[in-house]
């Protein structure tokens, strides 16, 4: 498929915190979309910059040569692609679809194999970044599947993302970002004792971050959710809810190949502690409240 502003028809569905900039990127590059969210609303000003509402996600894929899905968890994946009516079914046959959700690796597959059957291409294209990655186009952006699907879809991508992978065959992509959350589980925990350590010893914790945040302990979670946490600031750039979803399917497929990972079921205790205090739809960097709750 050779894509063409003026002649490919992007579906997006799942416009939220994220999606909603991956949309907008992809609307202001002169693309012509078809949007569906399950809060009508959250599409208004794509729909007020040209966007067409559909009232399903089967009928955004009706009208649509690519289709990207940005939605909550897998089973929202799962009814959205091979539900009675969903993407799969009613997708145009050579049609690229694309989940950008944060997903199971096996369910990817199954999608993959779903879509084949009919004749279109499936990419699972989970992506890091957060709402600044996502807001500023420069998510990192794991991919699995087939790589004439993902040449296709490269210029679509790169409009949304500076670091784009394909990882290999259907479920790649998802198990790239296991790893990824793996690894911001325990350097979230870490940047929250670490902040909670500098308070407690008296010195001033703005001044800590700013001189260790341009040395080896520099990453997003240190210098951007460190300082939210700092500012008291726990508004969702990513919901700890969905995080915890994400690390619990980390904790299943860990346990398929015996693999036991201690730092990640220690975060994942104290956010799902968290979360039953309140703080699910809250942002990760919540967890800082489980060092400092008062």
């Amino acid at each position: 498929m050779a894509i063409s502003k003026d002649s490919t028809q992007i579906g997006f569905i799942g416009t939220g915190i994220m999606g909603g900039h991956m949309a907008r990127h992809l609307q202001a590059a002169g693309f012509k979309l078809h949007v569906y969210n399950r809060t009508k609303a959250k599409t208004d000003a794509l729909v007020a910059g040209g966007a067409t509402w559909h009232d399903s996600p089967g009928a955004v894929a009706a009208e649509s040569d690519i289709v990207i899905t940005m939605v909550g968890f897998p089973k929202d994946v799962e009814e959205t692609y091979l539900g009675a009516g969903g993407i799969v079914e009613r997708a145009r046959k050579g049609a690229i679809l694309i989940d950008m959700t944060t997903s199971s690796p096996a369910l990817a597959k199954r999608i993959a194999e779903a879509a084949a059957k009919k004749g279109v291409d499936s990419l699972d294209a989970p992506v890091s970044g957060g709402d600044v990655g996502a807001r500023d186009a420069k998510l990192s952006i794991m991919v699995g599947g087939d790589k004439a699907a993902f040449d296709a879809a490269l210029p679509v991508f790169q409009l949304m993302g500076a670091n784009i992978m394909l990882l290999g065959a259907a479920g790649a992509g998802q198990h790239t970002k296991m790893c990824n959350q793996i690894i911001i589980a325990s350097t979230l925990t870490g940047v929250a004792e670490g902040i909670s350590y500098a308070k407690r010893t008296g010195l001033d914790p703005v001044e800590v971050l700013k001189c260790i945040g341009g040395g080896a302990a520099a990453s997003f979670q240190l210098n951007v959710l460190g300082n939210r946490m700092l500012e008291g600031n726990f508004e969702p750039g990513f919901f700890m809810e969905h995080f915890i979803k994400d690390l619990t399917i980390a904790t299943e497929e860990a346990a398929s190949f015996d693999t036991k990972l201690d730092s990640l079921q220690l975060a994942k205790s104290k956010l799902e502690a968290l979360a039953k205090k309140g703080y699910g739809r809250k942002g990760t960097q919540a967890l800082y409240k489980h060092y400092n709750p008062d």
